[in-house]
């Protein structure tokens, strides 16, 4: 029996990007109901061993997407002026951690699934009035350390898991602000003050 000539597309080595960015849409999938919990880690194990697009690209063709080289459009400020496309901090499997003195960007993505993200910001400064981070946790937790001053707005959703603020007190007007946006599933988000430290 004659094999059907394959795309050249189908038969390009993947990266670990493109394997996380299927693994990424395989868990939204998931928390909007697309997909079960094993169909998840049947598709996740299966995204993390393929080699080429075409293999890929047969793990999410039956779900809603946009192809995977497209850009994300950059958002727009009031003043109408792109601003920047968020840095991205993305645990699978595993433990992703930003702390010491780092460039806090204005925008976030912090993604847990079946990971630990950990966001520290007591060793940095803030150079946005505003900060936004879009915490998704699925199977997974987000934890972000805030040092005093900074007033946080947490909001958005959990199912079967859970988003808290463990802060205390009320922070003074015309300081920083942290806007975090919340989805979790079977994970959490958590807001808490930096760890105490021992000399």
């Amino acid at each position: 029996m004659e094999r059907e000539p394959q795309d050249d597309a189908d038969r390009m080595r993947v990266s670990d990007r493109e394997r996380e960015q299927v693994v990424e849409l395989l868990g939204t999938a998931t928390a909007e109901g697309r997909l079960t919990l094993d169909e998840y880690a049947d598709r996740a194990t299966a995204a993390h061993a393929a080699k080429t697009r075409g293999e890929l690209a047969r793990l999410t063709d039956d779900l809603p997407t946009d192809p995977p080289a497209a850009a994300v459009p950059a958002r727009r400020s009031e003043s109408g002026v792109a601003e920047p496309a968020p840095e991205r901090l993305v645990a699978i499997f595993g433990n992703e951690s930003r702390k010491g003195r780092w460039p806090v960007p204005a925008r976030l993505e912090a993604r847990s699934i079946f990971g630990d993200c950990h966001i520290e910001l007591q060793d940095t400064t803030i150079p946005h009035q505003v900060v936004t981070i879009e915490a998704t946790a699925i199977f997974g937790s987000v934890t972000i350390f805030v040092p005093e001053g900074v007033e946080v707005r947490l909001t958005g959703t959990a199912v079967f898991g859970s988003k808290e603020s463990k802060l205390r007190g009320v922070a003074p007007p015309g300081g920083p602000v942290l806007e975090v946006h919340t989805k979790v599933v079977f994970g959490s988000v958590t807001v808490r003050p930096p760890k105490r430290r021992w000399f």
